[in-house]
């Protein structure tokens, strides 16, 4: 709305305002307050436009210079731009470059993944062959490290880094420098009483260690648990003690091992003597081992008696030929008399007593004489016989005895655990073990001794003969 309108608006409601008022006024006032009122307006709305025209141009003159930075920045915009389009384009330039790299990298790094991958599961592979190894090795008792890192390489719950790969290494060359040595030094063993004790211990590379204290020498063991040496429970015999105690010293070229890695030592361990069986027979054991012992006896006993009485007979029936050729019957029993502790001499010299008789009565002095001798020739061989005889039928009454006992075990405890039915097993088989071993070499000695005293009457009865047959020939005696 223009300023003359707002002017004749404003008017116009002042003079309906007004109206009321001026309609009794003088006329002329009024023309006067109109003309002197138009004139204000007037003066006020040419006021007006000049300010309005002023602000106009103003701001024509702000749009001028607005639109010159409006221009000059769409320029610079525009400018701006063309700049990044071409950032952009070098942009896209270089990201599918990049693209590219990284699909090239992408491949090469699967493929050294793999590559990873594939030598992480060789050096686990070697690290489990390589714990096996070293952890079964006496050598490992005397390395300083720790050699757990395996298993944790192993098990996957640790990543092979180089320094990893290099203590594997260095372990295993360690061991096997050691598994081709043989080698004394001082170390720490496990002794037989359970305790750790220093000792001069030999190694004989991977197969054998022996130890030296000063009260023994003995085989040692090794457990892969505790990495520890131990000495085994049972000592060598003197000679292998002394072999191994030489070559420590130096004094010898060879020493006793065990090529099976222990295996041959174990069993040595684990082995039971007789000796230890025979408690297992239990009373009845006992008792068989007593009927051996009494066997075992008559056994020495009869051969000390064969053995003091048994002589050159013939020599001496000779000599008394050739003496009673010359009839010197005094001589014939001074030659008896030499060997009067034999039986066939005593039997001869009783025949040179009753030389005087007729011959049917010197052949019965002669038997009889026989007769006397046999009893000291067969003691104690018809209770050999009975203990050779009695011995298997004890091992056959522990058998049933040890049986019992163990169906008394099963019906208390069941089969479920066989160590309790063991004691009752044991007894049946080695108590019948006790009882073959008695029998069957006193069954063959008893045959020996057997044949031995009947050797013996055999030829007291052919040297009797022949002498009755040398004084038939000689005339008799007088003697």
């Amino acid at each position: 709305m223009s300023p003359l309108a707002r002017w004749l608006l404003t008017m116009g409601i002042t003079l309906a305002l007004q109206a009321p008022l001026v309609f009794g006024q003088d006329m002329r006032q009024l023309q006067t307050r109109a003309r002197d009122a138009r004139q204000a307006l007037v003066e006020k709305a040419e006021a007006e436009k000049r300010a309005a025209e002023q602000a106009a141009a103003e701001s024509r003159a702000r749009i001028a210079a607005d639109r010159d930075s409006l221009q000059r920045a769409v320029a610079e915009l525009e400018t701006e731009v063309k700049q990044l389009e071409a950032q952009g384009r070098r942009l896209s330039a270089k990201a599918e470059a990049l693209a590219r790299a990284e699909g090239d990298l992408g491949s090469r790094l699967s493929e050294t993944d793999s590559v990873v991958r594939e030598m992480v599961g060789v050096v686990r592979t070697n690290a489990k062959d390589i714990d096996a190894l070293v952890s079964q090795s006496l050598q490992t008792a005397f390395l300083a490290e720790d050699i757990q890192f395996l298993q944790d390489i192993a098990s996957e719950s640790r990543f092979p880094d180089m320094g990893t790969m290099e203590r594997m290494a260095s372990t295993l060359l360690a061991t096997a420098r050691g598994a081709g040595e043989v080698a004394v030094r001082q170390g720490r063993i496990v002794d037989r009483a359970g305790r750790q004790s220093p000792a001069e211990v030999l190694t004989i590379g991977d197969f054998t260690a022996a130890y030296r204290t000063a009260d023994e020498v003995g085989f040692l063991g090794y457990s892969a648990a505790s990495r520890s040496l131990y000495a085994l429970s049972r000592l060598p015999s003197r000679s292998t003690a002394r072999q191994i105690a030489a070559f420590m010293d130096g004094r010898s070229d060879s020493v006793p091992m065990d090529i099976s890695r222990g295996g041959a030592l174990r069993q040595l361990i684990q082995h039971v003597t007789f000796w230890q069986r025979i408690p297992q027979g239990g009373p009845i054991g006992w008792i068989i081992v007593a009927t051996f012992g009494a066997g075992l006896l008559i056994v020495i006993e009869r051969l000390i008696a064969f053995r003091r009485k048994s002589f050159d007979g013939q020599a001496l029936l000779d000599r008394i030929e050739a003496l009673a050729a010359e009839r010197n019957w005094e001589a014939c029993k001074e030659a008896c008399r030499r060997h009067v502790g034999k039986p066939l001499a005593r039997v001869l010299m009783a025949g040179l007593e009753g030389c005087r008789l007729q011959r049917e009565e010197l052949e019965n002095v002669l038997q009889e004489a026989i007769l006397r001798e046999v009893p000291s020739l067969e003691r104690f061989l018809s209770t050999l016989g009975m203990l050779a005889a009695i011995a298997p039928l004890l091992g056959l009454l522990g058998t049933v005895t040890g049986m019992i006992n163990t169906f008394h075990v099963i019906t208390m405890h069941g089969a479920g655990d066989p160590r309790l039915m063991s004691a009752g097993i044991s007894e049946a088989l080695v108590t019948t073990m006790l009882g073959l071993i008695t029998a069957i070499p006193f069954l063959f000695v008893h045959t020996l001794l057997s044949r031995r005293a009947d050797t013996a009457i055999t030829q007291m009865e052919e040297k009797a003969v022949a002498l009755v047959n040398i004084v038939q020939k000689n005339g008799g005696c007088d003697a």
